[in-house]
């Protein structure tokens, strides 16, 4: 069987290497089935191939596509880069994706869409979604309750539905959570793979990054902790399982 390509755009190794062991445990997916590449760290590997993975999963990362050119680290700006290199053989061929938080706005604004910091940014915590018809209906989603807690923290955000997509999941503060592009090619705004543990460490690590007064870090690891959010893995168990 073919394994899937992790790309991780965290420049931090302590929140990258917490974000992989999470996309492994939250999806079941063993690491033997697992690439993992560091783009903001590594690029992307020589003579890489998409046809020798089963299917793409992007996690999420402190920059933002939004950002002037000479706002961006090397590391963020080189990590950016390879991800749209990709871009477009991925939605060309509709190849397996699952872009989750900087996901959406790479998959966004490569299709032509508005993604900005105007409207949308969601503070660091958990927020209620609501899945939309045409996402009760998707694969990844069927089944599931119509509406559940997910685990965000973002200052930009995808400001209309992208060119050629499906709008699947949505919140009060942020309508766009989740969409398809083709029949393979997701996004979500949230963090599938994120629970308590998870998001408590990335508190910790991005406290002095401008998502929250450092202040409130106490507080918000209490509200990530207290929070349900049993609901989001099943998506990813259900892209490892679908694709894999």
């Amino acid at each position: 069987m073919k394994p899937f390509l992790i790309l991780q755009l965290r420049p931090e190794d302590e929140a990258a290497d917490g974000e992989y062991r999470a996309i492994l445990k939250k999806g079941g997916l063993d690491s033997r089935r697992a690439v993992r590449v560091r783009l903001e760290r590594d690029g992307l590997p020589e003579g890489l191939s998409l046809d020798d993975f089963a299917g793409v999963v992007v996690g999420g990362g402190p920059g933002c596509v939004s950002d002037a050119p000479e706002e961006k680290s090397v590391d963020e700006a080189r990590a950016e880069a390879a991800m749209l290199t990709l871009m477009p053989e991925i939605t060309a061929r509709d190849i397996p994706f699952m872009g989750c938080c900087y996901g959406i706005g790479i998959l966004a604004y490569h299709l032509g869409g508005e993604v900005s910091k105007a409207r949308y940014g969601e503070p660091v915590g958990p927020v209620a979604c609501e899945v939309t018809e045409d996402g009760a209906r998707d694969p990844l989603l069927q089944g599931l309750p119509r509406g559940f807690n997910v685990l965000v923290g973002h200052k930009e955000a995808v400001q209309a539905l992208p060119p050629g997509t499906v709008h699947l999941m949505s919140s009060e503060p942020c309508p766009f959570q989740m969409i398809r592009h083709g029949e393979n090619v997701y996004a979500t705004q949230f963090h599938p793979e994120a629970d308590g543990d998870v998001f408590a460490e990335r508190i910790r690590v991005y406290k002095h990054r401008g998502y929250f007064p450092p202040e409130a870090a106490d507080s918000l690891t209490q509200a990530v902790y207290e929070a349900d959010v049993s609901t989001p893995p099943d998506i990813l168990r259900r892209f490892f399982s679908r694709y894999g």
